[in-house]
């Protein structure tokens, strides 16, 4: 199921005297939370523009429209931040961890359940799903040798295991 707001980061300190603050990222790399000319805040989910952003020692330092002091910003320190899934586009083989998360996996040819993925590893060759069932768990590699199709608004992932994968 598509979430329409995703943690983007959190804001972990203040950063100057002019009400910056600095961001500790959730995506992939900082650069592309630097890139969100606004985010959202809260439960409530509140819109923050974004003034302006750079990358520094992999954080994102943000100045953000009406905070303009360090007690302003003091007062958003540990928010988590969200970005709008329409703010970001995908490649279409490209997914959200938070719409895997969740996701039951079955057997491209025998529709078995094989589980549900519980976690998604990020191993830098590819991402490794952990799929959980009621008594075992299995790893199973995000590769297109594998992974037959992803369908997000179904919540199903297809999948035909390599020889030997689940031995």
């Amino acid at each position: 199921m598509k979430k329409e707001y995703l943690e983007a980061g959190k804001i972990v300190t203040t950063h100057g005297i002019r009400g910056e603050v600095k961001i500790m990222p959730y995506t992939d790399t900082p650069e592309l939370l630097a890139e969100f000319d606004r985010l959202f805040i809260g439960k409530n989910k509140d819109e923050l523009i974004i003034e302006r952003s750079r990358v520094f020692k992999n954080m994102v330092i943000a100045k953000i429209e009406g905070v303009d002091t360090p007690e302003a910003a003091e007062k958003l320190r540990n928010k988590v931040l969200f970005m709008h899934r329409g703010d970001l586009e995908l490649d279409d083989d490209t997914y959200f961890i938070q719409d895997l998360i969740g996701m039951e996996v079955r057997d491209a040819d025998s529709d078995e359940l094989y589980g549900i993925i519980d976690d998604v590893m990020q191993t830098g060759a590819n991402d490794v799903y952990v799929v959980k069932s009621a008594d075992k768990e299995l790893l199973v590699p995000a590769i297109a040798d594998v992974v037959v199709s992803t369908d997000i608004d179904g919540n199903v992932m297809t999948i035909r295991p390599l020889d030997g994968l689940f031995d």
